[in-house]
């Protein structure tokens, strides 16, 4: 990646981080010298001159720029290290104003019940990986999860799999072959099914291939497909003999496609 590009992806964080564009490229330009006036700041970073002060003073309010009020005035950048420390630390009091106010705010429909099994969407990586990892932590029985990429198998998901209690099943399915064999080789305990086969597991496995097939969800962000279904142990079908019976099978599903 060039000076350019690094230049212009700092300035979009700083702007995702709250600052204004000139704010963030003020900053940034004052990170590449030792210290600027007005005028040289405006040339390194094509920020009109008559609003560079306007930005200096919010970036020294927020502790991130220090002001020499000599003639003309100098200006220079924090060290990186203090800017890092001081956005995180803004960041994370934002966050907890955010959950704080959020959590006095009262449930407007507290008695809302749903009656029929409902699908709910979600998109980001982010935020559908933080998902998957709640689900995973509050299954009780068994774990149903679809990988339909590579990448998605990473180290910290494959902890997150080989931490589960072991009298929770965790079932992986896959959509190729190479992928089946990874999941296998990183999570042992797991059971495998690839689209259209019988599962493989060391254990007796509670998923028919055919139920597997009609019940995959999927999360899609760009190449993202992941998908988890958590069932409780009232779930399960009644011991051979006992008769079977219609009963509703609450799940808790997360993915804008289910089949």
């Amino acid at each position: 990646m060039d000076t350019e590009a690094n230049v212009d992806e700092a300035v979009e964080v700083l702007q995702q981080l709250g600052l204004k564009e000139y704010e963030a490229r003020c900053f940034v330009g004052l990170t590449r010298v030792n210290m600027g006036t007005a005028k040289k700041l405006s040339d390194l970073t094509e920020v009109p001159r008559t609003r560079i002060y306007d930005a200096i003073r919010v970036l020294e309010a927020q502790g991130l720029v220090e002001v020499q009020h000599s003639s003309p005035q100098q200006f220079r950048a924090v060290s990186l290290e203090e800017a890092t420390e001081t956005l995180r630390d803004q960041y994370e009091n934002r966050v907890d104003r955010f959950q704080k106010a959020l959590e006095s705010v009262p449930i407007a429909d507290e008695d809302y019940e749903s009656s029929v099994q409902e699908v709910w969407s979600m998109n980001g990586r982010d935020a559908i990986e933080n998902r998957t990892e709640k689900l995973i932590e509050k299954a009780t029985d068994e774990i149903v999860l679809v990988l339909g990429d590579e990448s998605l198998l990473t180290a910290g998901f494959v902890e997150t799999l080989n931490g589960v209690e072991d009298d929770i099943e965790v079932i992986v399915g896959t959509l190729t072959p190479s992928l089946q064999e990874d999941v296998q080789a990183a999570v042992p305990a797991a059971t495998t099914l690839r689209h259209g086969d019988r599962p493989a597991s060391a254990g007796r496995p509670r998923v028919d291939p055919g139920e597997f097939d009609h019940a995959r969800v999927e999360i899609r962000t760009g190449d993202l497909r992941r998908g988890v279904r958590e069932r409780t142990r009232r779930d399960r079908p009644p011991p051979h003999g006992q008769g079977a019976h219609s009963r509703s099978r609450p799940r808790a599903l997360s993915g804008p496609n289910h089949r």
